[in-house]
C-alpha cells in the first residue's frame, strides 16, 4: 500500500514522522512524504531542529486516489502550517471523502478540524486540543489510542510520541482493515 505522510516544509516532530514511517517500510508498505512545497522537510526535536527529509511529492499535484491511507504526524508548528494551506486541508479532506483510513498523532488532529471531519468522531490528540475538537464537534477522549468507525472511513489516533508503538501497531492493523 502506498501510505500518504503530509507534514509542512518545516515543524514535524521527527519521531511522529520517522517511527511510523519505519514501521511502514517494515511491513512492506511505500510510504510517500508529501508537503505543500517540493524539496526538504526540516524536521523537529521539540524546539530544536532536527534532520531533513526530501519530499516525495507536493500536495496539489498529487490526490488521495494514489494511496491507500493518510498519515498525519504531529508537532505543534506543522499542523498548524498544513491548517493555513487550502490545498493541504483539501487533500486530508478527500481521504475521508473517498472513505481511506487517516492516522494522526499529537497535534496533528488540528488540520482535521480544519478540514471540518471531526464531526461526530470520538479521537484523542495532545490534550491542548480537546477544546478546539470539541468546538468542531467531535468527542475528545484521553487514551493511548483511538480508533473511531463512526464516519466515511477509519480514524486512527494518539496523543503524543509515548503512544507511538500503539500508534504504529494499530494505524498498521487498521490500513490493512480498511484494504490495504
Amino acid at each position: 500500500m502506498r501510505i500518504a505522510f503530509l507534514t509542512a516544509p518545516e515543524g514535524v516532530e521527527q519521531v511522529e514522522l520517522t517511527d511510523p514511517w519505519q514501521a511502514a517500510v517494515d511491513a512492506g508498505h511505500e510510504p510517500v512524504l508529501v508537503s505543500t512545497k517540493a524539496g526538504e522537510v526540516q524536521a523537529f526535536n521539540h524546539l530544536d531542529k532536527a534532520d531533513t527529509f526530501p519530499v516525495d511529492e507536493v500536495v496539489g499535484e498529487t490526490s488521495a486516489d494514489s494511496f491507500g491511507g493518510l498519515v498525519l504526524p504531529g508537532g505543534v508548528a506543522n499542523p498548524d502550517f498544513l491548517r493555513m494551506d487550502d490545498k493541504a486541508v483539501a487533500f486530508v479532506k478527500d481521504f475521508f471523502d473517498q472513505g481511506r483510513p487517516v492516522a494522526a498523532i499529537c497535534h496533528a488532529p488540528w488540520t482535521l478540524v480544519e478540514a471540518d471531519v471531526v464531526r461526530d468522531r470520538v479521537l484523542t490528540s495532545w490534550p491542548s486540543l480537546r477544546t478546539d475538537i470539541r468546538n468542531a464537534g467531535g468527542t475528545w477522549v484521553d487514551e493511548q489510542v483511538k480508533v473511531c468507525d463512526h464516519g466515511p472511513n477509519r480514524l486512527i489516533t494518539s496523543r503524543k510520541p509515548d503512544d507511538l508503538k500503539a500508534f504504529c501497531e494499530t494505524y498498521l492493523a487498521e490500513f490493512a482493515r480498511a484494504g490495504g
